[in-house]
């Protein structure tokens, strides 16, 4: 550092902690200025209880949503190896528990099995539309 610059870290430090002094007048100057008074405002008009709308009236109460569907058979089995074998690989690490090698196969191939499943049976929806639902507007 070059002298220039110690002297101004010294000073810094010397000075540090210090409060500035002001006199009235400069304190009056700093002074934000005192906020004018807003002018009156007219009163709102008020709507009669029977002219105003009422908002139970035009609220929409979308209906009840159907039951979820649960799947059967092999479908549930693929969803169950989906998602529960990563959950029970994730608590065997965190619990530390050591799996037979076995297990941990036939958990990998109920994993990759479920998955294969799903996807080899998933609806194609590009072919022929005869149930008149489409997947949106058409330009």
């Amino acid at each position: 550092m070059t002298s220039r610059e110690d002297e101004a870290w010294r000073s810094i430090v010397e000075h540090f902690g210090d409060r500035a002094e002001l006199s009235a007048d400069e304190i009056a100057a700093t002074a934000p200025p005192e906020p004018e008074p807003e002018p009156e405002q007219a009163p709102v008009l008020e709507i009669p209880a029977e002219l105003a709308p009422s908002y139970d009236e035009e609220h929409y109460v979308p209906p009840p949503a159907p039951p979820v569907p649960v799947p059967h058979g092999a479908r549930l089995a693929a969803w169950i190896g989906l998602f529960g074998v990563p959950a029970v690989a994730l608590l065997t690490v965190v619990a530390g528990i050591s799996l037979p090698s076995y297990a941990g196969l036939l958990l990998f191939c109920w994993f990759v099995a479920g998955f294969g499943y799903l996807v080899m049976t998933m609806n194609d929806r590009r072919g022929d539309r005869d149930d008149g639902w489409d997947d949106g507007a058409v330009l």
